[in-house]
């Protein structure tokens, strides 16, 4: 039986690094989101054995070392009949470019695997699964705006933000996920200088410790911090730990009715006067400060990325950020019209951008079967 299935790329709405762990993982806290673009991934299961990767783009392994190979092994290892099963990948989103094409291909192919044996595996054992293949698994069990913590691998619903015109830009840049992260440490190890940001919870008053209704507890307890700050955020700088703790209550604040921030500035510039919680849960979020801290480690190894991340929101962007280690960057704007303009722009200075939208959650499922007979 061939299943055809979507594979949707997601992007990160701020992604806080915390302390490295005793796996050797590093502990994050971040907000992903499913986005429109996406690859096509086609399931063919019959009698037989083995698992067989067929993809044109040389970039693509076709071995044991590609995620969907290893999230089928113990799919398969389960059952007690034989079966071989053929993985077809048509590539459309960029190899190693945050957007989590791969790990998106690896949940892809275990669901279609579910409906071409017209058997759906336990869901605590399909989490199991993609969070032992890979941090940005589990996230595609979900989709629409999702909470990430420990390593990124434990996931978390979040309200849905509404569907918004998205710019995705790629550029021609290679960046190392690993040498991000060893990057990262070297400059813990000098100390994180604070941002202006994280004072915005003094001086205005606010209080992000609390979480007034039960969506808010869970996610405020799922993401709290090893070392919560006190109040002493005019320090020069700010431990791993720390902004872990920071994060976890400005999403907590985010996410709690009573907290309506209703003054300052967006860091991309937006005026938060005079609009409505219900009208911009966007804006309340990008108020809170939520930053990509790998924008601190890639940009200045590679300014085109960060002056890619400009035009973004020269051009209206109501947030822009580096999404994972990169290299995408992305725009979210209020207006499709918008956004077009600001891919045409990067398109002007050789950058290859590409006009989608954010996918909720029941929009993501709803697109993702294509077809299965």
């Amino acid at each position: 039986m061939l299943v055809t299935v979507r594979s949707f790329a997601k992007i990160n709405l701020g992604l806080c690094i915390g302390p490295p762990r005793p796996d050797g993982f590093h502990e994050l806290r971040t907000v992903y989101q499913t986005i429109a673009l996406h690859d096509i991934v086609r399931v063919q299961v019959s009698h037989g054995s083995g698992i067989e990767l067929r993809c044109v783009d040389p970039r693509v392994p076709k071995d044991e070392s590609n995620t969907c190979y290893r999230v089928m092994e113990p799919a398969l290892s389960g059952l007690k009949v034989p079966l071989r099963v053929v993985i077809e990948i048509d590539k459309r989103l960029p190899v190693q470019g945050g957007l989590g094409g791969a790990s998106a291909n690896a949940v892809a192919v275990l669901l279609a695997f579910e409906r071409a044996l017209k058997k759906e595996f336990p869901a605590p054992e399909k989490f199991r699964i993609a969070a032992e293949v890979g941090s940005d698994l589990p996230l595609f069990l979900i989709g629409g705006t999702v909470l990430g913590v420990g390593r990124g691998e434990e996931v978390y619903p979040l309200p849905d933000l509404p569907s918004f015109p998205c710019v995705i830009a790629t550029p021609n840049v290679a960046v190392s996920t690993p040498q991000a992260f060893a990057d990262w440490d070297v400059l813990c190890s000098a100390g994180i200088p604070a941002r202006e940001s994280a004072a915005l919870p003094d001086r205005e008053g606010r209080d992000f410790s609390r979480a007034r209704n039960s969506t808010a507890d869970q996610a405020a307890l799922a993401a709290e911090g090893n070392t919560p700050t006190s109040g002493d955020e005019k320090l020069t700088h700010s431990s791993p730990s720390d902004r872990i703790g920071e994060f976890s209550r400005r999403l907590a604040a985010w996410l709690s009715p009573q907290q309506k921030i209703t003054s300052g500035k967006g860091l991309s510039g937006v005026p938060a006067s005079g609009r409505g919680r219900a009208e911009t849960p966007l804006l309340d979020l990008v108020r809170t400060g939520i930053e990509n801290d790998f924008e601190q480690v890639v940009f200045p190894k590679y300014p085109e990325l960060r002056e890619v991340k400009r035009v973004l929101e020269r051009n209206g962007a109501l947030y822009a950020s580096l999404s994972g280690s990169g290299s995408a960057i992305y725009g979210l704007f209020a207006a499709r019209s918008k956004a077009e303009i600001a891919a045409k722009k990067l398109g002007k200075i050789g950058v290859q951008a590409q006009v989608t939208t954010t996918l909720s959650r029941p929009q993501y499922w709803k697109k993702f079967l294509v077809s299965g007979f």
